[in-house]
């Protein structure tokens, strides 16, 4: 049995009566989950499902969901991740491929049109659960699995990635994965360690990431297994978020950097925010520049760090006592790479490792990776990511490799060109992708949110802008001002939607 399983089923047997989600400003107690937890796995083991059986959850960021993972996870049974913001016909082709002897989902979610009709083809019993803990009940018709019932060993979550450059894959993470995950996550945190035993502690873990990706379930497991209370948003917005700020006076919370750009341009009142000491940020690159704009008005450090859903989390990251010790010397990394993790930067051609302070792709190696990667001989697990490490540990992130724009021969990666973009004190945020050219094979397009009250530049004046930061070849060819980009449910934009934002401007 993994620790994480273990902590799990001793946290909720400890005090009943403590609050540990807060939810629209209403608090569900251990007790409250505890109930809805018991009735999902008595319905589990009616149909016979044994450990390690796969199971469905249609995650979203409700209370009833987080009793779900607990259910699923406490039974050592592994969690599959099901999206349920995809288009009907998407989910319902999804829900129909994975052979899943059992699935649990929202009394929303399965009043959906032809979502019933998808579920009888893929033969699943399905749990219905009220979004606010209201019950648990088998739905008429689906009462026991009708399909074969496949189990994942040793697999804690089949998680689904955030679909950034192209179509969402799932990743099985072990329990062992998770394990050494957290236990390199909480030496962040002073006096504490993954072994300790089982307690509820003080504080509050603000979890506004989509439960159905890493960063959104990496916070929620990691709070629940810590014992703190879960400051639960369905969705980021900038007055919920302030809000429950206000409301659970958390010492530490977290936002993408799109989201901390929001909270900018929202000019919140630094009093709202009093209670934090620092933020902590992820899923997408941040920017140096925003971390110190952040900083100049609240105070407040962000904490980078960097992971993956193949790497069942972070692997690298800023502590606080680095923040304050390292930043302006170490302005722009990610953080210092884990202790539980060994990394080394190689050149792409020939594999062979490079010195401190050259750029290359990123290696990686250590327990929490898992056995199921494509690794060298020495079980070095090779990133598409651009990266520099220095001889203090600490990280930096460059790019990713794999989205390169072929300009006529010359490689363009869009991560320097949105950096440069950033600069220009009209844009907001800014995001770039190669679209299809006759002449050239591709050339960048560049998607721009413009700052509240901006004037939108010339594209003309905005191209001399950029050379005079970037190579000639590497200045868009294409710009579209919108509202918002097209974003992945972890708030990253999304390439395939700014594509296809560029055909439809093309066409």
């Amino acid at each position: 049995m993994a620790l994480m399983t273990e902590k799990l089923r001793a946290i909720m047997a400890l005090d009943p009566q403590r609050a540990e989600i807060d939810f629209e400003g209403i608090d569900y107690t251990w007790g409250d989950l505890s109930r809805v937890v018991e009735a999902i796995e008595a319905a589990l083991g009616g149909m016979g499902l044994p450990a390690e059986a796969r199971v469905g959850i249609m995650l979203r960021n409700r209370p009833g969901h987080i009793a779900a993972i607990l259910a699923v996870l406490a039974t050592d049974r592994c969690l599959v991740s099901l999206n349920p913001i995809l288009p009907d016909a998407r989910l319902h082709a999804d829900i129909e491929g994975l052979g899943l002897p059992a699935i649990i989902a929202d009394e929303s979610d399965l009043a959906r049109p032809g979502m019933t009709d998808a579920l009888h083809r893929a033969g699943s019993a399905v749990i219905a659960i009220g979004a606010r803990m209201e019950g648990v009940r088998l739905l008429p018709g689906h009462e026991t699995p009708r399909c074969t019932v496949l189990t994942s060993p040793g697999v804690a979550i089949e998680m689904l990635t955030s679909g950034t450059t192209g179509a969402p894959k799932r990743v099985p993470l072990t329990r062992a994965s998770f394990d050494a995950s957290f236990a390199g996550f909480t030496r962040y945190e002073r006096g504490r360690d993954f072994a300790d035993r089982p307690q509820l502690r003080s504080g509050v873990t603000m979890v506004n990431n989509p439960l159905t990706h890493i960063g959104g379930i990496y916070g929620c497991i990691g709070a629940l297994a810590a014992g703190r209370k879960i400051g639960l948003l369905e969705k980021f917005t900038v007055e919920g978020w302030v809000e429950a700020i206000r409301r659970n006076r958390p010492k530490v919370a977290g936002a993408v950097p799109s989201a901390i750009r929001m909270l900018l341009e929202a000019d919140v009142d630094p009093a709202a925010l009093s209670s934090l000491s620092a933020m902590i940020s992820g899923t997408a690159p941040l920017a140096p520049e925003l971390v110190d704009a952040f900083y100049e008005k609240y105070g407040i450090p962000i904490l980078a760090n960097y992971g993956a859903t193949e790497f069942a989390g972070a692997i690298a990251g800023w502590s606080l006592d680095d923040f304050r010790a390292h930043w302006k010397a170490k302005y722009g990394a990610v953080g210092r790479v884990h202790a539980n993790i060994t990394a080394r930067v190689v050149d792409p051609a020939s594999g062979l490792e490079l010195p401190h302070g050259e750029e290359g792709l990123l290696e990686l190696k250590g327990d929490q990776l898992g056995p199921d990667y494509p690794q060298t001989g020495e079980r070095w697990l090779r990133t598409t990511d651009r990266a520099v490490l220095d001889s203090d540990g600490f990280l930096y992130i460059r790019g990713r490799a794999d989205n390169a724009i072929i300009r006529g021969g010359f490689k363009i990666h869009p991560d320097d060109v949105v950096q440069a973009l950033n600069q220009h004190p009209a844009v907001r945020e800014a995001a770039v992708v190669g679209v299809p050219d006759e002449r050239l094979g591709a050339v960048p397009a560049a998607a721009i949110i413009l700052r509240a009250g901006a004037v939108r530049p010339d594209p003309e004046d905005l191209k001399q802008f950029l050379r005079d930061r970037l190579i000639a070849y590497q200045v868009p060819v294409h710009f579209r001002f919108v509202d918002d980009f097209p974003r992945t449910p972890s708030m990253k934009p999304s390439a395939p939607g700014l594509k296809a934002l560029f055909e439809e401007q093309t066409a």
